[in-house]
C-alpha cells in the first residue's frame, strides 16, 4: 500500500461513508464499511464515522430520492467540514458519483475515493460516451483514491488518470470471530457452505452440477446456500432436477448474526465465482479457519494460494470442482491444514483490526492535499 504524508495534519472532527443502500442494504460494501466503523470505533479514535445512503432499499424508482436526501444531509454536515469516504462500484453507482464528488467538491470538502466494483473496466465500457468521458475527472480529483488490488491500481492510475502517489491499495478485511468453530475435521456430514446471493455470476450453477456427479453423490455432505435475490427459484430447480433437495439448503437473506451460526458450523466454504472483486465470504471463511475452495478471480488470486492456503478452480471447469470437492470432503486432515493456513493467512494481512492505522494515513494524505492546494496539483511524496 502506498501512503503520501508529508505532514499528518488532525482529523476533522467528522468522517462520513457514502455509499449504496447503506449499512444494511448495500451488500457487500455495506459489510465492508460496517467493519470499518466498527473497528474504528473499538480502537478507540476519533473523529465519529456516520454513514449516508445514497441508493436506499427498495424499488429503483425512489433511488432519487434517497440521493438527493443525501446531497441535502452532506450540506448540513458542512459547517464541520467532513472528509468524505465515498465509495464507489458500477452502473448507478458511478453516476450518482460523479455528481456527489463534483458537488462535494464545490463545498471545499477532502474526500477519499473508494472502489470497490468486481470488473469496472466492463462497468466503464458499458456506460454512454458522455459518462465515460465524465468518470476520470473524479479519480483525478479527489485527494486519495483506494482499490483492492494491484488490477484495479493499474486502472486507475494508466486508464482514469489518477496520481499514482494518491492511490493506494486497501484490501477488504473482515473482524476476527467473537466465537470459534465446535466441530472437529472429521465430523459428518462435512458441512459446505455458500454465502452471497446466488447468481451464474458467482457459479452456484457449476456448483450443483460438480455435486450432482457420481463421485460427490457416494459422499456425506451438505451444503447450505445463504443469500438471496432473483435467480434463487431457479436454483431450486436445478437443485430438484439433479435430485439433491436434501442436500441442498437454500435460506435466503440472513444477517450477520445468521451469516457467523453458518460459518461456525461449516468445514469449507466453496465460491466458483467467474467474476469478483475481493469476495467478503472468502475472508470470512479464512477468519473462522474453514478449507476456502474458490477461483482465481478479481483480488482472490493475491489472497489464495493453490495447495497453500486453499484450493483454486478455474470458472466454469466443473470436473475440476467436482475433483477439488472430492479431496476436500475425503481428507479431513487437509481440510484442517488448509484451514489454519487460511486463519493464519487472515490474521496478517486482512484482520479488520488493522484498518483504523491504514485509513488514519490516508485520510491524512486527502486532507494534506485539499489544505495545500485547492485544485489538487501540488507534490505528495511517499511516507
Amino acid at each position: 500500500m502506498n501512503s503520501q504524508i508529508r505532514a499528518a495534519p488532525a482529523l476533522p472532527e467528522l468522517i462520513v461513508h457514502v455509499c449504496p443502500g447503506g449499512l444494511e442494504h448495500g451488500g457487500g460494501i455495506g459489510r465492508m464499511v460496517g467493519y470499518i466503523v466498527e473497528a474504528w470505533r473499538d480502537s478507540g479514535r476519533t473523529p465519529k464515522m456516520r454513514v449516508l445512503d445514497t441508493r436506499g432499499a427498495g424499488h429503483i424508482f425512489f433511488a432519487p430520492w434517497h440521493f438527493i436526501r443525501c446531497l441535502f444531509q452532506i450540506v448540513r454536515m458542512r459547517r464541520h467540514l467532513p472528509l468524505l469516504h465515498v465509495h464507489i462500484a458500477g452502473r448507478g453507482s458511478t453516476i450518482r458519483k460523479i455528481f456527489l464528488v463534483h458537488f462535494s467538491r464545490l463545498l471545499g470538502l477532502s474526500i477519499v475515493l473508494h472502489l470497490h466494483d468486481y470488473n469496472y473496466r466492463e462497468s466503464l465500457e458499458r456506460f454512454p460516451a458522455p459518462i465515460r468521458a465524465m468518470v476520470p475527472s473524479i479519480f483525478r480529483s479527489v485527494g486519495a483514491v483506494v482499490v483492492l488490488g494491484e488490477d484495479d491500481r493499474l486502472l486507475v492510475v494508466d486508464h482514469l488518470g489518477a496520481d499514482p502517489a494518491r492511490v493506494s491499495i486497501v484490501p477488504n478485511a473482515v473482524p476476527a470471530p467473537r466465537e470459534g468453530r465446535p466441530r472437529g475435521g472429521d465430523s459428518f456430514p462435512v458441512q459446505i457452505a455458500f454465502l452471497g446471493n446466488p447468481s451464474r455470476r458467482k457459479g452456484l450453477h457449476d456448483l450443483i452440477a460438480a455435486l450432482a456427479t457420481t463421485p460427490l453423490r457416494r459422499l456425506d455432505w451438505h451444503v447450505t446456500v445463504a443469500g438471496g435475490g432473483s435467480e434463487v427459484a431457479d436454483f431450486r430447480n436445478q437443485t430438484d432436477a439433479a435430485g439433491l433437495p436434501d442436500r441442498i439448503t437454500f435460506t435466503g437473506w440472513i444477517d450477520r448474526q445468521q451469516t457467523a451460526a453458518v460459518l461456525r458450523s461449516a468445514d469449507i466454504l466453496v465460491l466458483p465465482s467467474y467474476a469478483e472483486g475481493m469476495a467478503m465470504s472468502v475472508l470470512e471463511a479464512m477468519s473462522y479457519g474453514l478449507c476456502v475452495i474458490c477461483t482465481p478471480v478479481g483480488s482472490l488470486k493475491y489472497v489464495i494460494d493453490d495447495k497453500n492456503n486453499g484450493m483454486l478452480v478455474q470458472p466454469g471447469n466443473v470436473v475440476q470442482l467436482a475433483d477439488s470437492l472430492v479431496t476436500a470432503i475425503g481428507d479431513g486432515k487437509l481440510r484442517s491444514r488448509l484451514g489454519l493456513e487460511a486463519n493464519k493467512t487472515f490474521r496478517q494481512r486482512f484482520n479488520a483490526a488493522h484498518l483504523p492505522n491504514v485509513l488514519e494515513r490516508i485520510y491524512a494524505a486527502a486532507l494534506q492535499s485539499r489544505r495545500k492546494d485547492p485544485e489538487l496539483t501540488s507534490e505528495c511524496v511517499d511516507a
